[in-house]
């Protein structure tokens, strides 16, 4: 398996800031590896919620996790400042391909960069559901080549 290469910002269409918080630190002194996924976590649901295109509580659909990967090329740690960049990379009848990835302020390679995938199903029913428009529309922007 060939690693990747280290993103820029320009390559994201949208940035979530971050900020680190002293609990995100492991006993190595940088934020832990399973930390960057609520960042990403984080950073996806902010943007859906803020275009009305996810309601985090009561709506019908709602997005579950079923593939994800990281790496990592530059430590970050408490107290830094950061942000998650995001693009999708694909999104079909039911599921988004999340890419993101985690830039230190002033710094215009990715510390990580990652994906998720989303399966969007039925609150109730945890059934796959085709991609509601609004969601749709929320993703245009972020859709990359």
């Amino acid at each position: 398996m060939s690693r990747p290469t280290p993103q820029t910002r320009a390559a994201y269409p949208y940035h979530h800031p971050i900020q680190t918080r002293w609990a995100d630190n492991d006993v190595y002194g940088h934020v832990n590896n399973v930390t960057y996924y609520a960042y990403f976590d984080t950073a996806v649901n902010a943007y859906l919620a803020g275009q009305g295109a996810l309601d985090l509580t009561g709506g019908e659909v709602i997005g579950l996790v079923v593939e994800t990967g990281c790496a990592f090329f530059a430590p970050v740690a408490f107290p830094e400042a950061l942000s998650v960049g995001v693009r999708v990379a694909k999104a079909g009848r039911s599921s988004v391909r999340y890419e993101l990835a985690v830039f230190q302020d002033g710094v215009a390679a990715a510390a990580a960069q990652g994906h998720f995938v989303h399966v969007y199903v039925g609150r109730d029913s945890r059934r796959p559901v085709d991609l509601p428009a609004a969601l749709r529309a929320a993703l245009a922007p972020l859709m990359t080549g």
